[in-house]
């Protein structure tokens, strides 16, 4: 299969539309990253999905809209504070999980009787999602376990032959996947994997918001994953990550006593002054290094790193997101110092 690359004119758009409503897969930009869109009621498409990703069935995928107003046509039971939710939070990089209805298939909610729900804020995915008249199922663009696409480029070097077309709508603004919450109870719910909009953010809206215990470990034997990038290993380049929590001196200090040939380093911004070891940065602040994780990991691919230490980032607001993409990509394995 050819792939093409389309830009985001409307007579593109409308291509890609076509693609989706035949039953093809199309890299579509998202403001969180890029996504693998097919239409999410079509079993044989969404099929493809993890054919072309080589991701496990039983990983969920979430289905996108272009309006909230539209999850009661695959969704039933909708609670009432996730309309106060989506009033507060949608569009944007929020998705929720609620009990789905026979439109969406077994084989799209990963066999759960749930489905994860967004509304992309994305002009681009939006007006595809408008055209093709169809809910769109799009796990991240990128072969599975690998770092997440924030570019048109990043899904063309992963999918190229195995996708109808990828649309280069520019560089995703966030950089990690939108963070995903079940409903608990009438004003309480639960992060299943955090992004950009915070546990602080949601509390505006909710009187309790529980972290799940799998945002930073395993999960246990058996358990089912209910949200994407619970259950598996995820967003690791072929470097092998290691996280240190520690200052910035104790950091140099404990990588010089275990360096190697093809060891990297993936710092701070604002550490790098008289840094003695190869390095690149990775933002100053949570919401930079969101924006640049992905893209860092995959450039340490790029020149051809073997071992990398990450600094580790904070674990509070958007840097639990960044942490909790870190934490995975490092197999769960953090020293600290």
């Amino acid at each position: 299969m050819e792939t093409i690359l389309l830009n985001d004119s409307n007579s593109q758009l409308e291509k890609a539309a076509e693609f989706i409503k035949n039953g093809e897969i199309v890299g579509i930009p998202t403001e969180t990253v890029y996504g693998l869109g097919a239409d999410a009621s079509n079993e044989d498409a969404v099929k493809r999905i993890f054919e072309a990703k080589g991701r496990p069935t039983d990983n969920p995928l979430i289905v996108h809209l272009s309006d909230f107003s539209y999850a009661k046509e695959y969704t039933k039971n909708i609670p009432e504070l996730a309309y106060r939710l989506a009033d507060r939070f949608c569009p944007g990089p929020l998705t929720m999980v609620l009990p789905k209805n026979e439109k969406i298939p077994m084989v799209t909610s990963g066999g759960l009787d749930t489905v994860g729900i967004r509304v992309p804020s994305h002009p681009v995915m939006k007006k595809i999602i408008e055209l093709s008249g169809c809910p769109i199922a799009a796990p991240s663009a990128n072969t599975s376990g690998y770092p997440s696409p924030t570019s048109a480029e990043h899904v063309m070097r992963d999918m190229s032959g195995k996708i109808a077309a990828v649309v280069d709508g520019g560089q995703s603004e966030f950089g990690v996947e939108s963070t995903v919450i079940a409903i608990e109870n009438e004003n309480s719910v639960r992060i299943l994997r955090p992004g950009y909009i915070t546990r602080e953010m949601l509390l505006e809206v909710c009187g309790e918001v529980i972290i799940d215990h799998a945002i930073l470990h395993e999960l246990e034997a058996g358990q089912k994953a209910s949200s994407p990038g619970m259950k598996y290993k995820h967003y690791s380049p072929k470097a092998d990550i290691i996280m240190v929590e520690s200052s910035i001196d104790d950091f140099i200090s404990y990588v010089g006593g275990n360096i190697s040939e093809g060891t990297y380093c993936l710092i701070f911004d604002g550490d790098e002054k008289n840094f003695p070891y190869k390095f690149l940065t990775y933002g100053r602040d949570s919401v930079q290094q969101a924006h640049w994780i992905f893209q860092r990991l995959r450039e340490l691919d790029d020149i051809g790193a073997k071992k990398v230490y990450v600094r580790a980032p904070s674990a509070e607001g958007v840097g639990l997101a960044v942490y909790n993409r870190l934490i995975r990509a490092a197999g769960f394995e953090v020293i600290r110092i």
